[in-house]
């Protein structure tokens, strides 16, 4: 039962991050082609690294779903495009959604191979940011984890949380629910109270200064 809930939450994360690659790339004059590999990476792209890191098997080798299922959400793109994205906080949406969704299976993934926790925290961050990194690379954008309010940060509460309910014991259905939550939720407050890290000033502006 776990096993499935797993890959319910991976199609579901893939479906949200291939929406939100295919939004941004729907303003760069790209073709179909293009689009589809955008949509592709941004949603395979931190789990792919994440099996990498674990030594096993990218997971999209073994289940086309995953393929298929950012089809899907290609074919929503094209058909439903004013309504997919007619509105700016569309991509910030699917964005988040995404983030919450791969951040559980990353922990959930990594602990089950019984890594220590803080590893599986690091693997729950990278299978949720790294398909975003790639993605504005590949759109020659700086990536949103390194310039938007908390975005990775948010990764490593969900994982606080993860930890916290897991070592009360509450069901795995539970723990992970509430993990995809506080991430999604840590976006979203983020975004509306424009909670940010401090930015790093240019080292030639403190010279000139002294």
């Amino acid at each position: 039962m776990e096993f499935s809930i797993t890959i319910f939450l991976d199609l579901l994360g893939t479906f949200a991050f291939a929406i939100s690659g295919l939004r941004l790339a729907s303003g760069k004059r790209i073709d179909w082609f293009g689009a589809f590999i955008i949509a592709l990476v941004t949603a395979i792209g931190g789990g792919t690294t994440r099996d990498l890191l674990l030594d096993v098997r990218p997971f999209w080798m073994m289940n086309p779903m995953y393929f298929i299922t950012t089809g899907i959400a290609f074919l929503s793109a094209i058909l439903f495009k004013e309504k997919l994205f007619r509105w700016g906080s569309t991509l910030f949406m699917f964005d988040a959604i995404g983030l919450g969704l791969f951040t559980v299976v990353g922990i959930s993934k990594s602990l089950a191979m019984g890594l220590p926790f803080w590893v599986c925290v690091m693997m729950g961050t990278i299978t949720g940011t790294l398909g975003g990194v790639f993605r504005d690379v590949l759109l020659n954008k700086v990536p949103l984890v390194f310039t938007r309010d908390i975005y990775a940060l948010a990764c490593v509460f969900g994982g606080g949380v993860y930890y916290l309910f897991y070592k009360f014991g509450f069901s795995s259905d539970i723990t992970e629910l509430m993990t995809a939550i506080t991430v999604i939720v840590a976006r979203l407050i983020a975004a509306k109270f424009h909670l940010q890290l401090p930015l790093l000033k240019p080292i030639n502006e403190n010279i000139q200064k002294k």
